[in-house]
């Protein structure tokens, strides 16, 4: 225990001007707090860094100069200058950073409450929350998926606000704030920042469910058919976005499925041969337990009967009847399989997390498993996801997301290329799959044939998690995800440096490149100081995503370990938008316009791409760089430089700055000149990125051209890339996807008119 001196003859004045008497126990919990934030248990020994012999020395060192220098009356803050001298004195210099920062954000925080200003304005953002709807304020719409309107959602809202709040007053750097609060910066799920939470998880349903798993409330056993398989992944879904604060997404999600086909099959094989025996009145002559054995060995649904011969022997009836079940088995677990697939788009868009107010981001890709089974899982969801949900809706989620590869699914003669047609027809008329393409180089440089763990999985927003400074032995995508990202106002700084304000004739390029590695400076401290926030967490503060270990290797940990030896795996990412309006501000056109700007575009992207390149390499964590998918923050940005800078044409005089590295939409171009804008700044972007198609008109009614657009993207070298166009929606039944004359809901004909009382009851199923 340490020895606690007790000076009553010394007064203690606070920050509010009250006296209290001298109490060297509130000095001594103080001085273990600072050594408890630094300290980490030995592995092998089990012994901490830090003890409380070290804390009684530097107790005793401060005591010892209050003594020395003060008689009757002494300051908080005097005694704060103490315990930094003592620490500093004592060599303690990584608890004396530590503690330094704390007293720096606690005045921080502390300056929220004095100034008047952010007060109001924080009551009015909470004024706002409680008595205004979601169309009237735009703090209720932040999150596309949490309906800020119900009762929940108002309340996730109320969290929010106050959390943001938090974070900035008193868990960052006021630099990082005010850089955040004036627009040079956005820090990305700010009000998750004090909860320590990761951003987005590539899920690897196999591990998963080997075991089984808990979601805290009761242990689920290993699923055992397909219908488990699907309903248990879309609970691993749901579980672990209450772990995080960004999306959930599953690399490959027709191998990790394909088991629970083979299951199934098993199991309707099993009762089919049992029924049809019986039916023709020959199961006393045949052993159903050796048959079961036999059945259990099956690996695979495509095999010969012909294995079956030593029990069926010459009996041409029976083996008749074993032909008869296979088809029928295939036939019943593909429509089992379907039914799955159904169940498994309607949960996740149904399912909710985060106290009942929020649907789970999720996506999955696939597309490049050519068993029978994996085949199977692959047609069946994209024809569930064809068929809508209960009116006919598109399904929002998951989104999918198919993975392109030359020999496996491309060429026509490639095993799983009539999939890869139908992935084109189904996107043609829902919006989704969007196209992922693993032969494009920076791809490819990962992939080993046979190994689908090598193959880059998307999240459906853009996010790309593959490279790991850390350890070269565990380059895959499963079981990673980023940690956080802060993007940039780009546009900004081409406004600062550039032609578009008539300060000048020729773009200052040394000082926008000056400025943006500075600010990108900015960037990398800030995200490192949220790294040891999330570091600093213990593994029970993320009882699914950790424990049960999605992360990987999160379930080898202990659940007071702290997480900087596996979320180190993770990436921290810098982000930018308006690369287009960034170009019209320097020099008066954008990459889509000329070469001379596309030649600069890339080589301001390129140089961000070198900075983070550097930052991964000092500080041997996975920095990367991301083509922002934030499209809200894109309104943000420039609604703060409008009204800095006025109207500029080109630049500030929309309300958004065009998105990431994109060729306005607004700009008349060709597809293939739009995706060979784009094309190179993908392979720059190793943190994410996407490509955007606008087609006009029915494109279900165009396949080919449909297909041929995406084989256009893969050809050029795209990462990943979508097709948008129209999608219906009828007044009456509520359908949505593409209406030709006729509603494939309801039957209504394109000009039959809509009886009243049918509008007057229509609900809303958006």
């Amino acid at each position: 225990m340490i020895g606690v001196e007790e000076k009553t003859d010394l007064v203690v004045i606070k920050r509010n001007g009250k006296k209290v008497d001298f109490d060297g126990a509130k000095i001594a919990l103080a001085i273990k707090k600072g050594f408890d934030s630094v300290n980490e248990q030995d592995e092998e020994s089990g012994k901490f860094k830090y003890d409380d012999k070290d804390i009684t020395k530097v107790y005793n060192e401060v005591i010892k100069l209050i003594e020395k220098n003060y008689t009757e009356k002494i300051k908080i803050e005097e005694i704060q200058d103490l315990i930094e001298e003592s620490l500093k004195k004592k060599k303690y210099d990584e608890v004396y950073k530590s503690f330094s920062e704390y007293r720096e954000r606690r005045s921080q925080s502390r300056e929220m409450f004095i100034d008047d200003k952010r007060m109001h304005k924080f009551l009015k953002t909470i004024e706002g929350l409680g008595l205004k709807s979601a169309s009237e304020d735009d703090t209720k719409r932040e999150n596309a998926n949490v309906d800020g309107d119900t009762a929940m959602g108002t309340m996730l809202q109320y969290g929010s606000t106050v959390s943001k709040e938090f974070a900035k007053s008193y868990l960052m750097k006021k630099r990082f704030a005010d850089a955040h609060d004036n627009g040079d910066i956005h820090i990305h799920d700010m009000d998750f920042l004090p909860m320590g939470t990761t951003t987005c998880m590539q899920i690897e349903l196999d591990r998963l469910f080997k075991k089984g798993f808990s979601t805290g409330h009761g242990y689920l056993r290993p699923p055992k058919d397909i219908t488990s398989f699907g309903a248990l992944a879309a609970i691993a879904i749901q579980a672990n976005q209450n772990d995080q604060h960004g999306g959930q997404s599953i690399p490959a999600f027709d191998f990790y499925m394909a088991p629970g086909v083979l299951m199934t099959f098993k199991k309707q094989f099993k009762q089919q041969i049992a029924d049809f025996l019986d039916l023709e009145g020959l199961l006393s002559h045949i052993s159903m337990e050796r048959i079961a054995r036999e059945i259990d060995k099956l690996e695979s649904i495509d095999f010969s009967i012909e294995i079956f011969e030593p029990i069926y022997k010459e009996s041409d009836e029976i083996k008749r009847l074993f032909e008869k079940a296979y088809e029928k088995s295939i036939a019943k677990t593909d429509r089992i399989t379907y039914q799955a697939m159904e169940a498994f788009v309607h949960n996740l868009n149904t399912m909710h997390s985060r106290a009942g107010a929020q649907v789970p981001f999720s996506s999955i890709n696939f597309g490049t498993d050519i068993s029978k089974e994996g085949r199977m899982i692959i047609s069946n969801f994209l024809k569930a996801t064809d068929a809508g949900l209960g009116h006919g809706e598109t399904p929002i989620f998951p989104v999918s997301i198919f993975k392109v590869k030359e020999g496996i699914n491309y060429n026509k003669e490639d095993p799983n290329y009539d999939l890869f047609r139908l992935a084109c027809e189904v996107s043609a008329k829902r919006l989704f799959p969007n196209f992922s393409f693993l032969d494009a180089p920076f791809n490819i440089e990962y992939y080993k044939p046979g190994d689908y763990r090598t193959e880059v999985g998307y999240m459906g927003c853009r996010t790309r998690v593959m490279a790991d400074v850390t350890d070269r032995n565990n380059e895959t995508t499963g079981g990673r995800g980023n940690l956080s990202f802060t993007s940039l106002n780009l546009p900004r700084l081409g406004i600062k440096y550039g032609i578009c304000l008539g300060e000048r004739t020729k773009a200052d390029m040394a000082g926008f490149y000056k400025e943006l590695g500075e600010v990108m400076e900015l960037i990398k401290d800030q995200l490192y100081e949220r790294f040891e926030i999330q570091c600093n967490k213990r593994c029970y503060n993320f009882p699914f995503l950790i424990e049960q270990g999605i992360w990987t290797d999160g379930d080898k940990l202990k659940p007071t370990d702290r997480m900087r030896k596996i979320l180190k795996h993770g990436t921290l990412t810098i982000g930018f938008i308006g690369l287009a309006e960034t170009l019209k501000a320097l020099i008066g056109e954008h990459h889509g316009e000329s070469k001379k700007a596309q030649k600069l575009g890339l080589e301001i992207i390129s140089f961000m791409r070198e900075k983070c390149n550097e930052f991964a390499k000092e500080a041997n964590l996975n920095y990367t760089l991301i083509a922002t998918p934030a499209e809200g923050l894109s309104g943000r940005f420039v609604n703060i430089d409008k009204a800095i800078y006025g109207k500029i044409k080109g630049v500030t005089d929309r309300d958004y700055y065009t998105n990431s590295f994109h060729v306005p939409v607004y700009y008349q171009t060709s597809i293939k000149h739009k995706l060979e804008v784009e094309a190179p700044y993908h392979n720059l972007t190793n943190g994410g990125h996407i490509s955007y198609i606008e087609f006009d008109g029915n494109t279900a009614m165009n396949v080919d051209a449909f297909e041929s657009v995406i084989r256009m993207m893969k050809e050029l070298g795209i990462g990943y890339g979508a097709i948008n166009h129209p999608v219906d929606r009828d007044p009456v039944c509520g359908y949505v996807g593409v209406i030709g004359d006729v509603c494939p809901g309801c039957g209504r004909k394109e000009f039959e008119s809509v009886p009243l009382e049918e509008v007057k009851n229509f609900q809303c199923g958006c």
